[in-house]
């Protein structure tokens, strides 16, 4: 399991995220302040305050290929 802080601060960025984490068989969460949320759920993602970073768990055994993936997303 891994957290990383991800920027999803426009709508395209959004679907295109959503795309690239659907085509992994794991889980992964969001987490802004006290919500928990899927990163897979497009809904669930437009309750969160986008304008923010948000942190994403990812719940995989290795993770380089996913991280790999979403490298345009991740805050560094």
């Amino acid at each position: 399991m891994k957290t990383v802080k991800i920027s999803l601060n426009s709508i395209d960025k959004v679907k295109s995220f959503v795309n690239t984490i659907t085509q992994f068989d794991t889980d992964f969460d969001l987490i802004s302040g006290r919500y928990v949320i899927d990163a897979k759920s497009i809904m669930g993602i437009f309750s969160l305050d986008l304008s923010q970073p948000i942190d994403l768990t990812i719940h995989a055994e290795s993770d380089e290929e996913i991280l790999n993936a979403l490298d345009s997303y991740i805050i560094k």
